[in-house]
């Protein structure tokens, strides 16, 4: 009998840290259920998306500038990059634009998406070293030095928000295009979680870039 005392007191020991512990996974359960209700039930989703794009529209200007997202998997044209070099082919039909300036390591897939689109190689600059979207601002300002004219910022809704900060902290004034990519996923209930996951991955980036002062 005198043998198990010594592990009936431990057990005494640890059973409140048990017991705290076991509240604490149900308040995460709990918090975890709460927000995939939320996420499913409800528009949180597209409209903290709206949020962080700003308007929808293409504006007209001189200079389009275009940032590629990250390339797939297979390194070909990702699906962000693929509906951004959409909508940079239409701002092009109908906004008036001289130049595309296209930033980013994604950018081939999209350069060649716009030149089989009709796009003249000429009319387009670009650059593939960029890896994040500072750099992004860093190099697209080196190419387009010597450009004038109204410059135009193309990226997706929920990185919008970021970027054009981004580009204006580096005194380069432009003009917003958003491209409805978290907005589009949203509408399908496939697709919000996943957009729940992008717009939370972007709130973190966008928290790291203000605490660097690069927003």
């Amino acid at each position: 009998m005198r043998d198990h005392l010594p592990f009936r007191r431990q057990a005494a020991l640890f059973r409140p840290a048990l017991h705290k512990a076991g509240q604490w996974l149900n308040r995460l359960l709990a918090a975890i259920g709460l927000i995939t209700v939320l996420v499913m039930a409800t528009p949180i989703v597209s409209w903290w998306a709206r949020a962080y794009a700003g308007p929808i529209e293409v504006p007209k200007g001189d200079v389009l500038i275009l940032l590629s997202a990250a390339e797939d998997d297979r390194g070909g044209i990702s699906f962000s990059s693929y509906w951004r070099a959409r909508y940079a082919l239409l701002a092009w039909q109908t906004g008036g634009f001289k130049e595309i300036v296209i930033s980013g390591g994604g950018g081939p897939g999209i350069l060649n998406f716009l030149i089989a689109e009709g796009i003249p190689r000429e009319a387009m600059v670009a650059e593939w070293r960029s890896t994040s979207t500072r750099k992004n601002g860093i190099e697209a300002a080196q190419l387009m030095q010597g450009m004038p004219g109204k410059k135009v910022l193309l990226t997706s809704d929920y990185h919008m928000y970021r970027a054009i900060r981004v580009f204006r902290k580096l005194v380069i004034e432009v003009t917003p295009i958003s491209v409805p990519d978290v907005l589009r996923a949203a509408e399908h209930w496939d697709g919000r979680i996943p957009a729940f996951e992008t717009m939370l991955v972007e709130s973190v980036k966008i928290a790291y870039y203000s605490l660097r002062g690069w927003i």
